[in-house]
Order: structure tokens, then sequence, then C-alpha cells
């Protein structure tokens, strides 16, 4: 399943920190030759201050070679670096570590650098030591420090581009240390930072003010979708998290226009949250609740920019209601999820409400279904087919309408007719809204055209 492997697309939009997980996870799977994925281990970490772990990977990948004198000049420097920023940024953190000044502190951090200018003699220099620690220690693979370090450092800084890039180290830190509710806090502060003004680039570096603020949003934004896919796949309410934001206007666009193998993920949420929002009693939105078919709109949008047999399943069972195609597509679906390092956690439940999404369109559209056939379609025997079809009866809202009569094997569906005004209502619904935007796009093109005709021809040179 090779072919269907997201890790070289997304490693470039990844810390270098975040990619080592990818790759280990390629390594245990063996879905890429091991000399290659070592290989790669090998030059991410030279790029690192982890010397030793770049060295014991040169001795696995080299075992006949002697280790290179580079890395013990390597070494001496990263040790010396990191003894002469601890300094720099001790003063502060001797400060900001004291009770008294803890308690000082306020909401307003032009009035606390006053403050600690005026008791305590710390300068801005000083506060931009602890970022520089905090990045130094990231690099050295010291996560839990450098996530203290950048947290103090942006609860004093003015510095808005400096703070921003703190944000994406502490997110780094909290992913790397596995410590995912307040990644998710973070994860939520990073992305109010970057929808309410024109943010930095996400490393430890500023960028150029002379970038175009959209464009730099519309960068911020791609990097934050796949750095949350760590978040939202290790959280315990990540996947319905994942559609609220996924689904959002700003970052469907941002997935339509720059990251458009983000679907895979965005249909592999809408998939495993289709039958706990089916259940009677659910609390999950409005959003969540009808995601699959905002989805499968995306996906007949986006399918000549990108496809995959999970976004294959979700087309064949919605757009085509191919069932046989959807129970070969979900096959193939089933071992692309295995292999992929955020979705092989999930292959037990994206199967099983796969079934169920099966079963829901099936039944949708006959009113007597034979069990055999059914268990056939789910890829289940009679027996088991039988016993998932009636637990899965019961659980959700499919119980209303349907009735298993199992003396002649066969599930009778009794769905009460929709009444024709909630037709007319159904089929209604939002057009008032779209004729105004149609009005509103006619009205610009018309003025386009008419500022058109009366500008000025442009001088020649």
């Amino acid at each position: 399943m090779a072919e269907y492997d997201l890790t070289q697309t997304i490693i470039p939009y990844c810390d270098r920190h975040l990619v080592f997980p990818l790759l280990a996870h390629l390594a245990d799977n063996e879905v890429f030759p091991s000399k290659q994925v070592h290989a790669a281990q090998y030059e991410l970490a030279k790029g690192t201050n982890m010397v030793d772990y770049a060295v014991s990977l040169f001795r696995e990948l080299y075992p006949d070679q002697e280790v290179p004198s580079e890395f013990s000049g390597n070494r001496e420097n990263a040790v010396h670096t990191n003894e002469r920023l601890q300094q720099e940024a001790q003063a502060v953190l001797n400060v900001i570590e004291n009770p008294e000044v803890a308690q000082a502190l306020k909401q307003d951090k032009n009035q606390n650098l006053t403050y600690l200018k005026e008791h305590y003699g710390v300068t801005l220099e000083q506060i931009n030591a602890l970022y520089n620690f905090g990045q130094f220690q990231y690099t050295y693979g010291n996560y839990s420090g450098a996530a203290d370090y950048l947290y103090h450092f942006r609860v004093l800084s003015t510095d808005p581009d400096l703070t921003i890039s703190a944000h994406w180290g502490k997110l780094a830190c909290d992913i790397l240390t596995g410590k995912w509710e307040i990644a998710l806090e973070e994860l939520n502060t990073l992305r109010e930072a970057i929808d309410s003004r024109a943010p930095s680039h996400p490393a430890f570096s500023t960028t150029s003010s002379t970038a175009d603020p959209a464009l730099t949003q519309l960068h911020s934004r791609t990097w934050l979708l796949h750095w949350s896919l760590f978040v939202y796949f290790n959280h315990p309410q990540g996947r319905t998290l994942l559609l609220e934001t996924f689904l959002s206007p700003a970052y469907l666009n941002t997935i339509q226009t720059s990251a458009p193998w983000i679907l895979r993920y965005l249909t592999a949420a809408a998939v495993l949250s289709r039958k706990a929002a089916s259940v009677s009693g659910s609390t999950v939105s409005t959003r969540v609740r009808h995601s699959i078919r905002e989805v499968v709109k995306v996906i007949q949008m986006e399918e000549y920019q990108y496809q995959d047999p999970i976004t294959s399943f979700l087309k064949e069972l919605y757009v085509e209601f191919d069932f046989e195609a959807a129970q070969r597509e979900l096959a193939k679906a089933v071992e692309a999820v295995s292999d992929d390092f955020f979705l092989a956690e999930f292959k037990d439940d994206f199967l099983e409400n796969a079934r169920y999404l099966i079963s829901e369109a099936y039944c949708r559209i006959h009113q007597r279904i034979d069990i055999s056939d059914l268990s056939e379609r789910l890829n289940l025997s009679r027996d088991e087919g039988e016993k998932w079809i009636v637990n899965l009866i019961r659980e959700t809202r499919m119980g209303a309408d349907a009735k298993i009569d199992l003396g002649k094997n066969v599930i009778e569906i009794n769905r009460p007719p929709l009444p024709i005004y909630q037709s007319i209502i159904e089929k209604t619904r939002g057009l008032a809204f779209r004729t105004q935007a149609l009005g509103a796009a006619m009205a610009r093109t018309q003025g386009a055209q008419t500022e058109g005709q009366s500008a000025p021809a442009p001088e020649a040179a």
C-alpha cells in the first residue's frame, strides 16, 4: 500500500522533530525498505543537536564504518551552547520563579516589563534569552523543558512574531510529550491567533514584514492543519473536533487550495463519527451529524486533485450508489487506514462505522432486505451479519423504522412518507440566500466591467 502512503507529502509541512514519529511508524510497518527509512532518520537527526541519537543511527546504518569525527565537535559545541544560553536565561528564570513576582504580574505585558525592569533590572534582551534557550532545548530533544521556557517567554514577550513562533514551539513540545489536553488548548489558542492576524511562518524564526498577509495566513493555516492531525487523532474527542474545525469555511478553503490530501483525514473523521452521531440521545453538533453530506460534496469537487480508497469508498456509496464498488474500495481503505500513522489505531472503528454507512444507505433505498445479502455486502458471514445487524438496529435510530423477521431472514423497512410541504421546504432551503449571493456576484461583475471601460489606458513606458 505504499502508493497510498502520505508521509512524504506531509513531511514538508511538519517540524523536523515531528517527522521522527512518522518515520518510526514507517520502520515498524515496513511499508518502505528499512534501509531507506533508516537513512531518512539519520539525515533528519543530523540537523538537530541530538548528537548521540544521530551517532546511534549512523552505527545502525553503517556498521562497518567509523563514526565521523565531526560528531565529537558537534557534541562539544552543543554542550557549550547549552551552558551559555542557560546562563543568559537564568537571570530571568530566577525572577519569574519568585512567588511574589508571579503574584505581581498582570495581564498587561507592557506593565509587567516596566515592573520587572524597575524592581529587578530585567531587560528585553534577557526575556528574549528565554526564547533562545527554549529553542535550543527543543533542538536538544528536551521537549518538556523547552515547553516551560517557551511558556514563560510567551507570558512576558511583547514581540508578536516571536510570540507566535513560541506558540508553534510550545505546541510541538506538547505533541511530542503526549500531553493531549494541553496540546488541544495550545492548538486552539494558536488557531485564534492565526485567524485574528497575519501571523509569522510556523518556525522558530521571524518572517519578512513585506510578505503578503493573506498568503502568510494561508501558509500558517496549512501548517496548522497538518500539526493538528497529531492532536485530533490522539485526543478522546479529537475526531468530532476535527470535523468542527476542518469543515469551517476558512479551513475547508485551505484544504481545497493548498492541501487536498487532508481530505483523507476529514473523510476518516466523518466515517468514525457517523455511528456515534446516530445513537439516540447523541449531543454532537449539527455540523458533525451532517458531516458525511458535506464531505461527499467536497470529495466530488476535489476528485481531480486527490482521491484514495478512503475517499473513493464514500464516493461509490453516496454518489454512484454502487455497493459492489463500495465494498471493494472499503477493503482497500481498511488497508490504507492500517498503514497510516494517524489512522492505524482506528482500523476496527473505521470498519465498524463503514459497515454502518453501507447498512444505512442500503436500508434507505430498499424496503425489504435479505439479511444474507446485506451480510455479504458487509464482508460478514450470515451468523456474524445477523448479530451485527441486530445490534445496529438496537443501538441507533434505525430501530424506529426497521424490524427484523428472523423466520423469513429479512429486514422490513417501514419508513413514513415525507409530507409534501416538507419536501418543498427541503428543496427550496437556502434558495433566498443563493439568489442574494448570485445578485451580489452579478453586481460586482457589472461594476468591474464599468470601471474597466471608464479607466484610462496605462501609459507606455
